[in-house]
């Protein structure tokens, strides 16, 4: 039996180096981060794919009858389907589906005879321009407006602020996307004469919209940052810093905004998903030309490629904006890159 002389540690041999560079690699937070969204986000790519290809066939109707229109022969709508490819099996059609999406390939449009990816592209920025102003403002309009009222209400304080402000928040989170929308035309547009009703002529004609985007998820997000940072400054490390009598710029956005961002993206996530679905409803409401038309548009002439195609590019917009919010999380708070554990 051989000894190690005291106090000298054995020599590591190249398995146990190679088992040690294997653990180190692995057991970095942002490459598990990345490996577990990487499986996630594939898994619901494929959901989506599948859901989209499947979703549609159910929508009532016939696509080569709509196109040969009333009058036409069954033998001329027959010649139709065949063109279209819709005489062929349900599983076939989806295996060429996915392998057209493979080659970036959406298919061709019914209506136009053009690529899907071409309509999709013509109208993705005007929905770019509606979504993006709108996810800003929520966020502007929220994380100030609730820190606010919460550092204003804290530990009981102005409890007539705190009941009228929760009422009143709840009330516009509740109110439906297009309800506000109309509501904003009425107002605004026919009533003030301040603003264009819809469409998409002038940079004004983005006001109405993007309102009608914005208003009620910033105030869903405002009361659940109001609720947190009253939460964040009852804890004894903001005591502490009160008591030091910093600065309030110091205490609340250094101290206290870093505390309560993990939950409030959390859900700003949620309601940033959300808007993009709300997105197609306010562009039916203001006759605006983006993604939210061309779908409705779409399901009317039966168009399949086509609403394939933009559910498709709606529902990845929704994934990537989870993923930039997930990212922006690891960032604040690396514990959520566990899980929102600490590492064994």
């Amino acid at each position: 039996m051989t000894a190690t002389t005291a106090g000298e540690a054995p020599a590591p041999t190249a398995g146990g180096h190679a088992r040690a560079r294997g653990r180190s690699v692995l057991d970095l937070p942002w490459v598990r981060f990345a490996v577990r969204r990487a499986g996630g986000l594939a898994l619901a790519l494929a959901l989506l794919v599948t859901v989209t290809f499947l979703i549609v066939p159910l929508i009532p109707g016939d696509p080569a009858r709509a196109i040969a229109g009333s009058t036409a022969s069954p033998q001329a709508v027959a010649t139709i389907r065949a063109d279209l490819g819709l005489d062929r099996p349900l599983p076939q059609r989806f295996a060429e589906y996915v392998a057209g999406l493979a080659r970036g390939d959406l298919g061709t449009s019914f209506r136009y005879r053009v690529p899907v990816s071409d309509v999709v592209t013509a109208r993705l920025p005007y929905t770019v321009q509606l979504a993006v102003p709108a996810i800003a403002l929520v966020l502007v309009l929220a994380i100030p407006l609730g820190m606010a009222v919460g550092v204003l209400t804290r530990g009981g304080r102005r409890r007539r602020l705190d009941v009228a402000f929760g009422a009143l928040a709840g009330t516009v989170a509740a109110v439906p996307p297009y309800v506000m929308g109309t509501l904003l035309v009425v107002v605004f547009a026919i009533g003030l004469k301040l603003f264009p009703p819809g469409g998409a002529q002038t940079q004004a004609s983005l006001v109405l919209p993007i309102l009608a985007l914005a208003v009620g998820p910033a105030c869903a997000v405002a009361r659940v940052v109001r609720a947190e940072t009253s939460s964040v400054l009852e804890q004894e490390f903001l005591r502490t810093a009160r008591g030091r009598r910093l600065p309030a710029g110091r205490l609340y956005l250094r101290h206290a905004l870093p505390n309560l961002l993990t939950s409030v993206l959390t859900l700003t996530g949620l309601v940033l998903t959300s808007l993009l679905g709300g997105t197609v409803v306010i562009e039916n409401v203001f006759s605006y030309p983006g993604l939210g038309t061309g779908i409705v548009q779409a399901i009317v002439s039966k168009d399949y490629p086509v609403i394939q195609g933009i559910i498709l590019c709606v529902g990845t917009l929704a994934l990537v904006v989870n993923l930039l919010v997930d990212v922006v999380l690891g960032i604040v708070d690396p514990r959520t890159l566990t899980g929102g554990h600490h590492g064994g």
